[in-house]
């Protein structure tokens, strides 16, 4: 497979230093804040390998959306692909205003080309670190992705330490064909190397748009004060690459989580699965490295299934001291030193990650089981499977326009607990307030990482083989939206179904999801149902795109 330059696309523009510089607007009022992405289809080179990408307002990652706390966001999204397009905004709660979530054939039908949406929402009581992406199919392995962050109303706990400023770090896998071709080898009885189920494996990648390969690419660089200390947002908005973060000679301090504070932990170096967040504090009074250090974002090779021929894992950034700015040399080669001054720390385990703030969850009420794995259809395709279905998105319709539809007419879409309907579309219905345990069991022999939308919920526990009523996390359970359900393991997580809408639990690796892993929450459809769902989001379903 060759990759396909375009020669009468538009270039990728550079993506601006200060996009990745936060915290200036902290501490103001609750307004709101406008926004104008017009999606489009550039010829680029991340990593110094030319490919056509698809952006936000011409470069990627697209423009950083910083907010406080109970902020309103608007967002007019005007499509110039060819294809449809929709934007998720990952982690964001989305209450009352569930049609603005941004899910492909869940609760809306995509943006035809040539037409545009507004997304309008408020944030509530949400904050912290997270990102937007397109959510049809695979398109934000193309690059169509930018960094959302959300500023707290309050000061953060008392044993969080003080930093003098932000920085934003987006990094992620690159791929240099078009993620369609790849997705279509990918879901073909041949698979993409010859063995169907083996999923895409990237070229490289980039931090925060910038990458190197085969002796092309360059390198992202921050300045900074010295004798400061810095919060540093980090973002994995790659498509199957867990990627470790680390800083020579620079400890990380973590602080967050997926917009949860934790007791500060201080390690060498963080392992982030894609589509999880973390920010770190480190100090800029190191002595070694004369003021000039890699910032090193190391693809892990875990979910690799064959060797890509040239592929670099080893994508790096500088870091530099106002000091030596004037040294414009890179720092110096050679391998990872890690933190020499600290042997007594070493990379994060995320076992030791508790919440700042302790984190009761509120007693059960209600637990489900379900299961997830892949195995061959018919047609001899590798498929994932929930509970034996396998997800493909509605076409002209959503779930959530179904739920609607249903109410209108005094009928009901789906019986409280687990069921399927037409489409093979599972979900699980509650029309009352429950406390949710989701017990899920990984039949497969890979990790994956779920993102749980309109949701943070409680992580009760993960653990190796089936769970069969193992002690779960009471006193203090950590909060976030994307958790890792490990290899022929369990993960049990709880969450209140308070929030009225229908939303995506799915694999946030691209690919397992465009494979079909991906179930549904239904949450109290008598009030979704009254929800008042902007017309032109039904008449978008009512329309015609090419290719459909």
């Amino acid at each position: 497979m060759e990759t396909v330059n375009s020669p009468n696309l538009p270039q990728l523009l550079p993506t601006p230093p200060n996009n990745f510089v936060l915290g200036t607007i902290k501490g103001q009022r609750p307004q709101t804040r406008f926004y104008h992405f017009t999606i489009s289809k550039v010829q680029g080179a991340p990593d110094g390998v030319s490919k056509p990408m698809l952006v936000a307002n011409g470069m990627s990652p697209g423009p950083t959306i910083e907010a406080n706390q109970w902020d309103r966001i608007v967002v007019n999204v005007t499509n110039n692909l060819d294809t449809r397009t929709a934007i998720h905004w990952h982690g964001l709660y989305q209450n009352k205003t569930n049609y603005y979530d941004g899910t492909t054939g869940i609760t809306e039908c995509g943006i035809p080309p040539g037409q545009f949406l507004v997304y309008n929402f408020t944030l509530g009581e949400f904050y912290g670190t997270t990102w937007y992406h397109s959510h049809f199919s695979t398109q934000y392995t193309d690059g169509l992705t930018g960094a959302l962050v959300i500023h707290p109303t309050d000061p953060a706990p008392k044993n969080i330490p003080k930093w003098d400023g932000e920085i934003m770090v987006q990094m992620t896998d690159v791929y240099h064909n078009f993620s369609q071709e790849l997705l279509n080898a990918y879901l073909s009885p041949s698979g993409i190397d010859g063995t169907p189920g083996d999923e895409p494996v990237p070229d490289g990648g980039s931090l925060n748009g910038l990458g190197q390969y085969g002796g092309g690419g360059d390198y992202f660089n921050f300045t900074l004060e010295d004798d400061k200390t810095y919060r540093i947002r980090l973002v994995n908005s790659g498509s199957l690459a867990p990627i470790r973060f680390s800083i020579d000679y620079h400890p990380l301090t973590i602080i967050e989580v997926d917009g949860t504070f934790v007791k500060p932990y201080v390690v060498t170096g963080l392992t982030i699965a894609v589509a999880q967040r973390y920010s770190v504090l480190i100090h800029t009074n190191q002595t070694e490295g004369h003021g000039r250090y890699w910032m090193r974002t190391l693809l892990q090779s875990n979910m690799f299934t064959y060797v890509q021929p040239g592929q670099n894992v080893d994508i790096r950034g500088v870091l530099k001291y106002a000091s030596g700015v004037k040294n414009q040399s890179l720092p110096s080669a050679g391998a990872d030193p890690g933190v020499p001054s600290r042997k007594d720390i070493g990379d994060m385990d995320t076992a030791s990650l508790v919440p700042a703030v302790v984190s009761r969850p509120p007693n059960p009420t209600r637990p489900y089981y379900v299961n997830f794995d892949f195995e061959d259809n018919a047609n001899g395709v590798n498929l994932a499977y929930i509970n034996g279905t396998s997800w493909t998105p509605l076409s002209g319709n959503t779930t959530l326009l179904k739920v609607r539809n249903a109410f209108l007419t005094s009928t009901t879409y789906a019986p409280v607990g687990g069921s399927v309907q037409p489409g093979d579309q599972f979900l699980l219905t509650e029309d009352s307030i429950q406390v949710v345990d989701l017990i899920i069991d990984n039949l497969d022999n890979g990790d994956h990482p779920f993102h749980l939308h309109g949701h943070t919920p409680w992580i009760m526990g993960v653990g190796t083989g089936r769970y069969q009523g193992q002690a779960l996390n009471t006193a203090n359970a950590l909060r976030r939206d994307t958790m890792v359900i490990p290899a022929d393991g369990y993960t049990v997580i709880r969450f209140i179904t308070d929030n009225p809408g229908v939303w995506a639990f799915h694999c946030h690796l691209v690919w397992h999801m465009a494979a079909g892993l991906l179930m549904q929450i239904n949450s109290l459809p008598t009030k979704t149902g009254q929800l008042d769902i902007p017309q032109v989001i039904i008449d978008q379903c009512n329309a015609s795109a090419p290719g459909e």
